[in-house]
């Protein structure tokens, strides 16, 4: 038998120590991976906390707050230091409408009881998308039925005392004033809100809805009414954009969005009452929305149009004379039906309107916001608007 033990303590003896230790050095590095990789998951993915579970005292270089460089976010609450700025004109937290930083007025409006929204969230809502998730697009638009206000306010919860609605999952950057120029059209108002309410909801914008009410039996001024309206819904909170709008147009799409864009907005670009098309390239009348710069520009709107006619054209010429051009949607997006009415008393057409609108580039500078006179006799906080009935003389 002594002729095979150099062979079994010599060739064939080394590879299997060696194998023996290639396999106990594997399985040791099997274990250290598995003991690594459960000491990770218990720590919540955490790598700074790595020293503490395994009884080591140590710190890992890192920020300012103690994080090691390149660690991964923690279950646990924890600081992220500073929070990225917001876009412009939306605020982390709900304001009161109190709290104007307007030019227009000094102060907030006496026994306003207007706010933006709900006191501040543990969390601050995200920026609404460009655009909303929530529309529907083509609507039904009928007058064939009456409406009840009381059920129209119980079918809208969501809007609050004075006509104020703002998003509840998004902020928006759209602060929208919508001012209608009113007098003695109660039925048509009934369904202008029956109809806007949901579909400025579903456009997830931050608006007030401005009912001016002019005061008397003097001859109507529709462009005198709008100026009003914007100095008044200045007083109640720091709208950003301001919608005028017919009480007697309804948008047929909600695609139609009622807001603000880098250049004036006519919104009602195909009204039934003129076969769905634009009557003339020049026309801003119905429903146009400016910004509070862009309105600001141009004077506001002139007071001295008395009667039917002439101060959209007005309104036009003023934008072009600032530099600005006119944006609108498409035909199709664009349509509004007209509820139908006989023209009011007091409200025939202005024989001087063709005078005047020639001489706009002379009178924009001192006939707009600049010379507003007006006296304010009531204010009115229902439901699902605010009322401004105002005293706004006579024509000179």
């Amino acid at each position: 038998m002594r002729f095979r033990e150099p062979l079994l303590a010599g060739s064939a003896a080394m590879p299997g120590a060696t194998l023996q230790r290639a396999c106990r050095l594997l399985v040791a590095v099997c274990a250290l991976h598995l003991g690594v990789t459960l000491v990770y998951y218990l720590a919540g993915r955490d790598l700074s906390r790595l020293p503490q579970l395994v009884g080591v005292s140590t710190s890992l270089p890192g920020g300012s707050h103690g994080s090691p460089v390149g660690a991964q976010p923690s279950r646990e609450p924890r600081s992220r230091g500073p929070r990225p700025p917001l876009p412009v004109g939306v605020s982390s937290e709900p304001r009161s409408i109190l709290d104007s930083s307007s030019s227009a007025d000094p102060g907030p409006r006496p026994g306003s009881n207007l706010t933006s929204g709900a006191p501040t969230a543990a969390r601050s809502l995200p920026a609404c998308p460009e655009e909303s998730p929530l529309l529907v697009g083509p609507m039904l638009i009928q007058f064939n039925f009456p409406v009840d206000l009381d059920l129209l306010a119980k079918q809208n919860p969501e809007v609050k005392m004075g006509g104020r609605h703002n998003p509840k999952d998004c902020t928006s950057p759209h602060k929208v004033a919508i001012i209608i120029p009113f007098r003695n059209r109660q039925e048509h108002l009934k369904y202008w809100l029956y109809y806007l309410h949901p579909t400025l909801q579903r456009q997830q914008l931050d608006y007030g809805i401005y009912v001016i009410n002019q005061a008397g039996d003097t001859m109507f001024n529709r462009a005198k009414l709008l100026n009003i309206g914007f100095k008044e819904a200045l007083k109640d909170y720091d709208y950003n954009c301001f919608v005028f709008s017919d009480v007697d147009l309804i948008p047929m799409d909600d695609h139609n969005t009622y807001r603000c864009f880098s250049q004036p907005r006519h919104i009602s670009v195909a009204m039934d009452k003129f076969g769905f098309s634009l009557p003339y390239v020049q026309y801003f009348g119905g429903v146009s929305a400016l910004s509070k710069q862009q309105f600001l520009t141009i004077n506001g709107f002139p007071n001295n149009y008395w009667g039917w006619g002439g101060e959209d054209d007005d309104i036009f010429n003023r934008l072009v004379f600032k530099g600005m051009s006119i944006s609108r949607p498409n035909a199709m997006v664009g349509k509004c039906r007209m509820i139908r009415h006989s023209r009011d008393k007091k409200n025939e057409p202005n024989p001087q309107r063709f005078d005047r609108i020639a001489h706009t580039k002379e009178t924009m500078r001192t006939d707009g916001l600049n010379s507003l006179t007006y006296k304010v006799l009531d204010i009115q906080r229902y439901p699902l608007y605010t009322q401004i009935t105002v005293d706004i003389g006579t024509p000179s």
